[in-house]
């Protein structure tokens, strides 16, 4: 008997995922472990705060790059590295009573502004700051090793156009009232003079130069180098004319160009003198027009003399018992200036000696 093979299809389950292990949430690290993250946290924050503080810096640097460029950073500049040759100041003097308080201030207190430099090829120029410099210089001079070799400065790099720098010059003594008329008027007049500026006149200097200034100021300004271009050179101490002496003795010489004769030989016979004395002269010759005017009033001009016809005054100094005598003698007045109170000599010893000078004349 054949025995027969039977097939039986047998449908099997299909083979199901092999489970996941649930995560381990509850997994205590070992010491070395938390040690190495730890350190790797503390790496990472300080990689960041680094970098925090370069970018810091590179932001600070080219601030101060900037700022440099600009002339707003201030640093110690030592004092014979420093010129004052490129511009023409407008101080031409420094007073020395006042220096010396400059000095004492310092001295007490420190320098409460520095000055301004522009960086040369083999130093600085100055810009501004010439009594502050000058009273370093001194302190220096007066006391060796005293930490006065330096001064605070802030430093411009090259490049500024030569008018700037010399606005930047003038703007700061624009509100100092001790730069007078004539020092701003011969800087005036040196600055058109000067080829290598902008300004090809007197009227275009002024306007450059202190344009900050008012117009009236502006017109004194023109004013006084018109008469410094007249009188200059006989003037001893232009720095002490006030403005109203200045204005008045401008418009006289432009009135009677023929009284420079005059006011040259005033000058000149006195010699030598002090600031005072030329005042005095400037204002006798100034004082002669005022005279004239209050005998000829201006409704009835028709009846002055002209100025030709008034003959030239005499001046001239001699030594007395009394001091020095200054003479002035004019038509129709004869003047003795001096020292001594003649009011307290005694009227008949006075009246003795003016009679004896006279019949002196006389003779």
């Amino acid at each position: 008997m054949s025995r027969k093979r039977r097939m039986f299809d047998i449908e099997m389950p299909e083979e199901a995922a092999a489970p996941q292990p649930e995560p381990i949430t509850d997994v205590r690290r070992g010491p070395m472990a938390s040690a190495v993250r730890e350190n790797a946290d503390s790496l990472r924050a300080r990689a960041e705060a680094e970098k925090a503080i370069r970018d810091e810096n590179d932001a600070l640097a080219h601030e101060f790059v900037r700022l440099k460029g600009q002339g707003l950073v201030m640093q110690r500049v030592p004092l014979d590295s420093i010129r004052t040759s490129k511009l023409t100041r407008d101080r031409r003097e420094v007073d020395p009573e006042g220096l010396q308080e400059l000095c004492d201030s310092i001295r007490a207190i420190g320098l409460s502004n520095p000055i301004q430099v522009e960086r040369s090829d083999d130093g600085f120029e100055l810009v501004q700051g010439l009594r502050r410099l000058s009273a370093y210089r001194r302190l220096d001079e007066s006391t060796p090793g005293g930490g006065y070799a330096e001064i605070p400065a802030v430093v411009m790099e090259q490049g500024e156009t030569l008018d700037t720098l010399y606005r930047r010059m003038v703007d700061e003594n624009l509100i100092r009232s001790d730069v007078s008329f004539a020092e701003m008027a011969a800087l005036a007049q040196a600055y058109a003079d000067d080829v290598e500026t902008s300004a090809t006149s007197l009227d275009e200097a002024v306007q450059t130069l202190f344009g900050s200034a008012g117009k009236q100021k502006r017109s004194y300004i023109r004013a006084f180098a018109k008469m410094l271009a007249m009188v200059g050179p006989r003037l001893e101490h232009p720095n002490a004319i006030p403005r109203a002496l200045g204005l008045s003795l401008r418009k006289k010489l432009e009135d009677e160009p023929e009284s420079l004769h005059e006011l040259e030989a005033l000058l000149i016979g006195n010699g030598a003198r002090t600031a005072e004395q030329e005042l005095e002269l400037l204002r006798q010759f100034c004082e002669a027009d005022a005279e004239s005017e209050k005998r000829f009033p201006a409704g009835n001009r028709s009846t002055r003399k002209p100025a030709t016809a008034r003959p030239a005054r005499t001046t001239f100094q001699v030594q007395s018992a009394l001091g020095p005598i200054k003479c002035t003698a004019s038509q129709g007045r004869l003047e003795l200036r001096g020292d001594a109170d003649f009011s307290a000599l005694e009227r008949k010893k006075l009246e003795d000696a003016v009679a004896r000078f006279l019949q002196g004349l006389d003779g």
